[in-house]
């Protein structure tokens, strides 16, 4: 007689446990794809958004103006509006307080050269304008505040930027060392970023008596200032600069500074037309390093 078989019996605990093993890999799965097509999406749709408003031009309320400067409470001061600049004009220092352009791409090639400029010319409508004569032996330079390469775009801009309200007197090492170079800067930032908002101007430090040159008696600075806002790249960005009116060790990029510093030291507002939550944005940055790389503009 035969022995009986053993039965064999399923494990159908072992099975259903597997079972739910595998769904719940299979929800898991599945979660993690929506979210990766989720993560996709957002992606496409920022750099789609940051593409589209690439060098859309900033809304600003009506009547505003990014050049326009609140000028230090006590300064004396004559606004004169050229061509291509403005002018806050002080006839005590007889030089500006501060001068302000917007330098276009477009104007950074123009076809005036400088040696077509009639030359350094008092403004005969500016009360107390020094003339070209109060620096001749001086040791100082006739410095431009709005320099004349940014002022090729027409004869009479360039010719404006000669009259002696754009003039501060600047030591030679400051006039054609640092503050050209940064001056050549500008103009390659402005071509990268369709447009620049400068203004610059001389900087005398309080409770020092300050030299004079000339008959009118022009005023020695101390430093000088530069504040320049890129205000149709996205976002928009802002530096300032300040520098000794003499040797610039280290060059402009260890004198790179916020805006919010040269306000500081100034007492002037810049860029005051700005949203006020951006403006408290741009003129607090003071990144020398990504400001100074010049990317190719895409229009």
């Amino acid at each position: 007689m035969k022995e009986p078989r053993p039965i064999k019996r399923r494990n159908k605990t072992g099975k259903r446990n597997r079972s739910r093993t595998d769904y719940a890999n299979r929800r898991l799965g599945t979660a993690f794809g929506i979210i990766a097509v989720i993560l996709v999406a957002w992606f496409i749709s920022m750099a789609r958004s940051h593409s589209e408003n690439e060098g859309r031009p900033l809304q600003l309320p009506a009547g505003s103006n990014l050049e326009e400067v609140v000028t230090k409470e006590g300064l004396q001061e004559w606004i004169i509006r050229y061509q291509g600049f403005t002018v806050s004009y002080n006839s005590e220092t007889h030089q500006p307080n501060w001068v302000a352009w917007e330098l276009l791409a477009s104007e950074t090639d123009g076809e005036t050269a400088r040696e077509k400029s009639s030359g350094f010319a008092a403004d005969p409508n500016a009360p107390g304008c020094a003339r070209p004569s109060d620096y001749t032996g001086s040791g100082y330079d006739r410095g431009h505040m709005a320099p004349a390469g940014d002022m090729k775009w027409s004869a009479s801009t360039m010719n404006q930027s000669f009259l002696m309200t754009n003039i501060c007197p600047q030591a030679g090492e400051l006039n054609r060392g640092a503050w050209k170079k940064l001056e050549e800067k500008c103009r390659q930032k402005a071509v990268a970023d369709s447009a620049l908002v400068i203004v610059c101007g001389p900087i005398f430090e309080k409770g020092k008596r300050h030299r004079r040159i000339g008959e009118a008696g022009v005023a020695i600075p101390d430093k000088f200032f530069k504040v320049i806002l890129s205000p149709y790249t996205n976002p928009p960005t802002a530096i300032g600069f300040i520098m000794p009116n003499g040797t610039v060790p280290g060059g402009m990029q260890t004198h790179a500074v916020s805006v919010d510093s040269v306000e500081s030291i100034t007492g002037h507002d810049f860029f005051s037309a700005l949203p006020d939550e951006l403006e408290n944005k741009v003129e607090a940055q003071c990144d020398f390093h990504r400001w100074s790389r010049i990317r190719p503009r895409h229009d």
